[in-house]
C-alpha cells in the first residue's frame, strides 16, 4: 500500500513530460484492496475497490473513515508543501480468507478426529452387540436339547403316573424353560409387534414373580383407572404395539433386579399409568440405590454389582424397550441407601391427550 500511495502521489505530481505508465500499472494492479484517499480534513476524495451504497454516501464514508482512523495509521501523501492527503485501506477478501484458513484447517482436523473416534466407539459397541446377540442365540440353542428331553420324560411319566399331583407343576416349569429359550432366540431378530395390553403384561409378570420371590419382600401393583378416551374406547388406552413375551421378560428382569438390590427383603412397587399419549410403568424398590453418575452405566452390557452374573439383564431390557419397541427405559430417580425407580415409557395406540398423573 505504501508503494501504491507513492505511485498515486507521483501520478498527481506528473507533468506532460513524465512517463506515467509505471505509476498507472501499479495503481491498476490493485483490484482487491479497498482504498480511501482523503484530504487533510479526512473527507473522501477518491476510492478504489469500494462498494458504495446508493444512498447516504457521505454518511457511509464518514463512518468508514472514523473506524479506520481508530484501527490504523493512514499513509501520508504530501502532494505539495501546503497540501496533505491521507490513504486508508482495508483487508482484501483474500486476506480475510487466509486469516480464517488455519481455523478452518483446525476444524477439518478436529472433524476427522471426531469421525475416527465415533467410528471406533461404534465399532466397539457393534462388536459388543454381536457378542451378546450371539451369546443369547447360543444359549437358546443349547437349551433346546435338554428341554426336548424333559418333554419326552414328562410324557413318559404321564403314561405311567397319570394321577401324580406334581406333573402339572413339572409341565409348567418346562413350559417356562421353553419360554426362556424363545426369549433368548428372539434377541437380535426382528420382533413381531402386535396390539398388547400393558396392564395384562404387567399383571401376568407380577403374578408369576410374586410366587417366586421371598415372603420377606412385599410386592404391590397399582394400575391407574383409565381416563375415558374421546371416542369412548377406554380398553385401548393401555394398548401398545409390543412383543408381549419380550416385554414380560423386561418386567420380570426389573423385578429380579429390584430383589437383588434389596438383598432379599424390602418393598417393590409396580405402577402403571397414562400420561398424555404415553403409557408409563414405574418399578420402585427400597434397595441400595444408584449413584447419579451410574444412571447410564447400569445399562451397559457386562455391568453388574453382584459377585455372580453376566450383567446382561438391564442391557437386554434397554435393547428390548428402545430398539424393538421404540420406547424409553431409564433411572427415573434413585437415592443411595433408600431405593430406586426405573421407568419405562411406551407409546399408546390411542392418543387421548388426557393425563392420569
Amino acid at each position: 500500500m505504501a508503494v501504491w500511495a507513492e505511485a498515486t502521489r507521483q501520478l498527481v505530481l506528473a507533468d506532460e513530460n513524465t512517463d506515467i505508465s509505471l505509476f498507472s500499472s501499479i495503481i491498476e494492479a490493485n483490484t482487491t484492496i479497498p482504498v480511501y484517499m482523503t484530504d487533510a480534513d479526512y473527507h473522501v476524495i477518491l476510492t478504489r475497490n469500494v462498494q458504495v451504497p446508493k444512498q447516504n454516501v457521505e454518511a457511509f464514508y464518514e463512518k468508514k473513515i472514523a473506524r479506520l482512523r481508530e484501527t490504523q495509521e493512514p499513509i501520508e501523501v504530501r502532494v505539495s508543501p501546503q497540501l496533505m492527503q491521507y490513504i486508508f485501506y482495508e483487508e482484501s477478501n483474500l486476506l480475510r480468507q487466509l486469516r480464517l484458513f488455519p481455523w478452518v484447517q483446525m476444524l477439518v482436523v478436529l472433524s476427522f478426529m471426531a469421525l475416527i473416534i465415533t467410528y471406533i466407539i461404534t465399532s466397539y459397541r457393534n462388536e459388543q452387540n454381536r457378542v451378546w446377540v450371539g451369546l443369547t442365540k447360543e444359549t437358546a440353542h443349547q437349551l433346546g436339547t435338554p428341554i426336548s428331553s424333559l418333554n419326552g420324560w414328562l410324557e413318559l411319566m404321564r403314561t405311567r403316573y397319570p394321577d401324580d399331583e406334581l406333573l402339572p407343576d413339572i409341565a409348567t416349569d418346562i413350559s417356562r424353560l421353553q419360554l426362556v429359550a424363545e426369549r433368548f432366540s428372539r434377541i437380535g431378530s426382528t420382533p413381531t409387534l402386535q396390539p398388547a395390553d400393558v396392564r395384562q403384561i404387567v399383571e401376568e409378570s407380577f403374578v408369576y414373580m410374586r410366587t417366586r420371590v421371598s415372603n420377606k419382600v412385599q410386592m404391590e401393583l397399582k394400575i391407574d383407572e383409565p381416563a375415558t378416551a374421546a371416542n369412548g374406547q377406554t380398553s385401548a388406552i393401555y394398548t401398545t404395539m409390543a412383543d408381549a413375551p419380550l416385554m414380560k421378560w423386561v418386567v420380570e428382569n426389573l423385578i429380579k433386579n429390584a430383589v437383588d438390590a434389596m438383598d432379599g427383603h424390602g418393598w417393590i412397587g409396580l405402577h402403571v399409568q397414562r400420561n398424555g399419549a404415553s403409557i408409563i410403568l414405574d418399578v420402585t424398590d427400597t434397595g441400595r440405590g444408584i449413584e447419579r453418575k451410574r444412571y447410564e452405566q447400569v445399562f451397559h452390557p457386562g455391568y453388574t454389582t453382584k459377585t455372580r452374573g453376566w450383567g446382561l439383564g438391564l442391557s437386554l431390557c434397554k435393547r428390548i424397550v428402545e430398539e424393538y419397541h421404540g420406547g424409553k427405559i431409564f433411572v427415573h430417580q434413585s437415592v443411595v441407601g433408600k431405593g430406586t425407580t426405573f421407568r419405562i415409557v411406551l407409546s399408546s395406540m390411542l392418543a387421548t391427550g388426557a393425563a392420569t398423573d
